[in-house]
């Protein structure tokens, strides 16, 4: 790894053994896109751009070059007004109504090591000889703007970060309109466009789609990252699947709105870029101000999209994810939500735990409805103060009764939202987002605080602090039920309004790193309605999401398939429940229940005191295969074999880093008439190992696995599935 300047041709090398990224100064002056992809030498670095004087209607911003056009330069961070028609990255209002910057090369400097972002969640390195910096300073000295764009690449991982920091360092404002994390262009369009996109309960299905003539924009607007489409996208060449080809990801550290940008011009080039959605954004800079745009993480595979979300993987959990957590297995947990709603008392939950106990369960979480008086979901939020009606001991007592069975106690939250029924909302009307003279939408019957305000943020953290400070909790799952409307704050003036949602996501980072930190014991869950805030501005903070409100195996398929595109199977909350379903009515079987959920952090959401005995001894082992095999799913490399976007059948596997043990997951939906027989074709093992597959007699050579394959037999009926153990013993 390591980054190198050479002045006379005014050319950047960022490489590493996986890849290469390198930036030229054109006319000493405009930092110019050269080339991203494979490791490459430095020797004709300087003769891969091509220079072209266009028609007029390209114009040329050097006189003396007209070889030169905004137009089709790629630039690394282009404006919009000089001749550049793209997608700009950034564009500042000056007082006189004028939106025209214009950036020049100031100064560099290289440095080991990863700075923090102030303020901002981002991926980090834990010794500075992990990683390089690039910081290329650009200036409009018209206007006094600084702008310094960060570049850093890691020694160990295919991946690039970006950011960009505004300075004023003129003498009168700047509004900012437009502040986009990274651009980068592409010498031709000969691309796909991989989105993770969906609903409520339908989140990150694959979508992918040719590039064309035009913008292509995959964006939130909803004052999170939301269900509909997640902070990604990925450019993959059009012979690229899951193990060939070019693979270009881009992931924003950002849990807010966001726009991801991929445009074709009318020389072929594509540009991709990435950001706060520009749409009612603005950001006053006065003098001597400074503005943090968060990280993009971009990602270079040329061996497909398995091996691209393999590095997502890797450098997620090990260098993004923080905390006590990070590198320890996660619990088995039960949630009471789906076994009762809003209707319990301590002594129904106390049996619930108690029959958890006697499976081998390890951590017992208690939902919705512990609170003030909410007996459903039309109040309370806000006053958490628990409701003795339910609890007459208080959580005290709860938590000590839970406890003394040998289990862990977990606690949900949703501490961004207030119910226009409730004493905090009675007493403080005017901390909610809205606009005065305005109806407040609801949804869910709920409001939202208006995080962008300090002294919320100060009120919020301590009620949280008091109630996680009152009993020993070592769980906590933080929800977020609705999207963002009448986006204004009462504590900001009117030429600031349009900085609310950006002020809001920064609040919220701070109140969670002062809890983080505060109880670092606590396993931190976030959830939004399940996966409506999957993204890594989040994952910074609390190092697992809720992955999805559904439950049904089914679904979770193409739920946890779209997920591991980007992120690791650690991350991703994956529950038994009941059935028939209740988010689809569907019947499956406890067995293939249980093969979904435990490719993620394994749980329950169901009654246990409903089951019968046979039941009982079928979780029992479910729960004593998932502890035995816990590490590897959760710290394994994940392979995916077969993807239920594509057929019939989904599959996967998790393979050791050491490639030592392996668990291979296939999974069936409907069962076919006279069917061909199947054969699952392994990955990710070591050929020259022999392995012992648990249920198989003999051993099975690594290179039989991978290129003859495993067969695949004995399965009957609709949803249906099989899971196979994989170790090899050394001699």
């Amino acid at each position: 790894m390591r980054i190198t300047f050479e002045p006379t041709q005014g050319l950047f090398h960022l490489q590493n053994k996986q890849m290469s990224y390198v930036i030229q100064l054109i006319n000493s002056a405009y930092p110019a896109h050269v080339y991203w992809g494979r490791p490459i030498r430095s020797g004709q670095l300087a003769s891969i751009l091509q220079f072209q004087e266009r028609c007029s209607f390209s114009p040329n911003p050097v006189p003396e070059d007209r070889s030169i056009s905004f137009d089709t330069l790629p630039q690394e961070y282009p404006a919009y007004g000089t001749s550049d028609y793209r997608e700009p990255a950034y564009q500042v209002a000056l007082r006189d109504g004028s939106t025209i910057s214009e950036l020049i090369y100031d100064k560099h400097r290289i440095y080991e090591g990863k700075p923090v972002l102030e303020g901002l969640p981002a991926t980090y390195a834990e010794r500075d000889d992990e990683a390089e910096t690039l910081e290329l300073e650009l200036v409009d000295s018209v206007i006094g703007l600084r702008v310094i764009l960060a570049y850093t690449i890691f020694e160990q991982h295919a991946a690039l970060t970006r950011s960009v920091r505004f300075v004023n360092e003129g003498s009168g404002d700047l509004k900012l309109l437009r502040a986009l994390s990274m651009s980068v262009d592409y010498p031709h369009s000969n691309f796909d466009l991989l989105q993770l996109s969906g609903s409520w309960v339908r989140e990150r299905h694959i979508e992918r789609r040719p590039l064309a003539p035009g913008k292509l924009t995959v964006e939130s607007r909803r004052g999170s990252s939301s269900h509909q489409h997640n902070p990604f996208v990925a450019l993959l060449s059009k012979d690229a699947n899951e193990d060939h080809g070019d693979v270009y990801g881009f992931s924003l550290v950002y849990s807010g709105n966001f726009a991801a940008h991929a445009e074709v011009e009318p020389y072929g080039s594509a540009r991709v870029s990435m950001g706060i959605n520009p749409f009612d954004f603005g950001w006053l800079l006065e003098p001597g101000q400074h503005f943090q745009t968060p990280e993009a993480v971009m990602v270079y595979s040329n061996a497909g999209l398995g091996d691209m979300s393999r590095t997502y993987h890797k450098l997620y959990r090990t260098r993004l994810c923080r905390g006590e957590f990070r590198d320890r297995t996660r619990p088995v947990l039960v949630n009471n939500w789906e076994a009762t709603y809003f209707q319990f008392n301590a002594d129904k939950i106390e049996s619930i735990a108690s029959a958890g106990k006697e499976l081998g369960i390890e951590l017992f979480v208690l939902d919705d409805g512990w609170f003030g008086k909410r007996d459903s979901d039309n109040s309370s939020l806000g006053d958490w103060v628990v409701d003795k009606a339910k609890l007459p001991g208080g959580l005290e007592d709860l938590v000590s009764r839970v406890k003394g069975m040998g289990l862990e106690f977990g606690l949900w939250f949703e501490p961004e939202m207030v119910s226009p029924d409730s004493d905090l909302y009675r007493k403080h009307p005017d901390w909610c987002l809205h606009v005065p003279n305005r109806r407040r939408t609801e949804g869910r019957q709920q409001l939202i605080l208006d995080f962008s305000r300090a002294d919320v943020c100060v009120a919020i953290t301590n009620m949280i602090r008091d109630i996680l400070s009152s009993a020993p909790i070592t769980y906590v799952k933080w929800d977020m039920n609705r999207n963002m409307t009448e986006i204004g704050s009462a504590a900001l003036p009117p030429e600031r309004q349009r900085e609310t949602a950006h002020r809001y996501m920064l609040g919220l980072y701070s109140v969670l790193e002062k809890l983080t930190t505060e109880f670092p014991h606590i396993l931190f869950e976030s959830c939004s309605g399940g996966g409506g805030r999957f993204d890594p501005g989040m994952l910074y903070y609390m190092p697992q999401t809720w992955t999805s409100d559904n439950t049904d195996a089914i679904s979770r398929l193409k739920i946890q398939y779209g997920t591991s595109i980007v992120y690791p199977v650690s991350t991703m909350g994956a529950h038994v429940s009941a059935v028939p379903n209740h988010q689809v009515h569907r019947e499956t079987s406890l067995e293939m229940r249980g093969n979904v959920a435990m490719s993620g952090n394994f749980g329950y959401e169901l009654d246990l005191t409903r089951f019968t005995d046979e039941e009982k001894e079928i979780v029992k082992k479910q729960i004593a295969d998932y502890k035995h095999i816990r590490p590897l799913i959760q710290f394994g490399d994940m392979y995916r074999l077969l993807s239920p976007f594509e057929g019939n059948e989904t599959a996967w596997m998790i393979v050791s880093e050491d490639k030592t043990q392996a668990m291979v997951a296939y999974f069936r939906v409907l069962a076919e008439p006279n069917a061909p027989l199947k054969t699952l074709r392994l990955k990710g093992l070591n050929p020259s190992f022999d392995y012992q597959i648990a249920g198989l007699q003999g051993a099975y050579p690594g290179d039989h696995l991978l290129y003859a394959g495993l067969p695949v037999s004995g399965l009957h009926g609709d949803f249906q599935s099989k899971i196979w153990l994989l170790e090899h013993k050394p001699l």
